[in-house]
């Protein structure tokens, strides 16, 4: 018999939306000779907050 073991949802990740900013939004990122770059154009939506 396995030993048993304790998933602590702390150590992970948590389910839910996260805030963009928190997670992916970098302002201060500089780019590197070896990333691709693409630009969107998009069409800003009401109540959506602009680095989304």
């Amino acid at each position: 018999m396995s030993p048993q073991t304790e998933t602590k949802a702390s150590v992970g990740f948590k389910a839910g939306v996260k805030d963009y900013k928190l997670t992916y939004y970098t302002p201060d990122y500089e780019t590197e000779d070896t990333d691709i770059l693409a630009a969107f154009r998009v069409t800003p939506q009401p109540g959506v907050p602009p680095e989304e």
